[in-house]
């Protein structure tokens, strides 16, 4: 039997993408556009780089990977966490969909331990992601971190704390992650459902945007979307 034209083409494009460095298209942008992500599937098996100006940015950020994580794994697999100052409190994960259970927190006693235990890490094919929260991250280390992912097909997750520049790196993507004020859909007064400006700021193959989204009943809800023509903002200092 001759395989369909359909299945022809998606085997032509899981071929591409392996050439491109995207070792897996499995996972998908949850309950979003995925008009920004090459192939319309968020890129497992890639080095993924969050921006955070201060300590602010890094609570909404590690909540929005906490929730994405909870929705590319279907709640199964392992997780990395690696951190030389973790603030992350463990049970607080299981608010955005991710059991606490399944994520093993390795805390470093310097940073630069971080970057080392992080490639390591993401040389390892038995685990299904990795987080690192470190503050600089040069184009060598990043380039040996996409390498080894590539090799593993594992998923990184870098956060990088108190930026100051913004320096060019290996990564696929680079994101910029803020918190908006909380939603209710009573509106009545209280903390409500946590709410996120996201910025795609570069994609490899994709294209930026961005959008605001609420995080309820573990579904990412989606209010607005603006895809942008280019980063402009990924060229100016936090």
């Amino acid at each position: 039997m001759h395989a369909s034209v359909a299945d022809r083409i998606k085997d032509l494009k899981a071929q591409i993408m392996r050439l491109e460095g995207f070792k897996s298209a499995t996972g998908t942008w949850p309950d979003t556009s995925t008009r920004a992500f090459p192939w319309r599937s968020f890129p497992l098996g890639a080095v993924h780089e969050f921006l955070c100006g201060d300590r602010v940015d890094v609570s909404p950020t590690a909540g929005f990977i906490a929730g994405l994580l909870s929705h590319l794994y279907s709640k199964q697999g392992v997780i990395l966490w690696i951190s030389a100052s973790r603030r992350l409190f463990p049970p607080a994960l299981a608010a955005f969909g991710l059991r606490p259970e399944c994520v093993i927190f390795l805390d470093a006693a310097r940073e630069r331990d971080v970057t080392w235990a992080m490639e390591e890490a993401l040389k390892c094919p038995a685990l299904s992601a990795v987080v690192g929260e470190i503050r600089d991250l040069d184009f060598t280390a990043s380039r040996r971190l996409q390498l080894a992912v590539e090799r593993s097909c594992v998923t990184g997750f870098v956060i990088r704390k108190n930026l100051s520049t913004i320096n060019t790196t290996a990564c696929v993507s680079r994101w910029r992650i803020t918190s908006l004020p909380g939603a209710t859909d009573d509106d009545m007064p209280g903390v409500g459902f946590p709410v996120w400006k996201i910025e795609l700021l570069r994609m490899r193959n994709g294209q930026p945007g961005c959008w605001v989204v609420r995080w309820m009943n573990e579904e990412f809800v989606e209010e607005q979307l603006h895809v942008a023509a280019t980063a402009g903002p990924e060229r100016k200092a936090i």
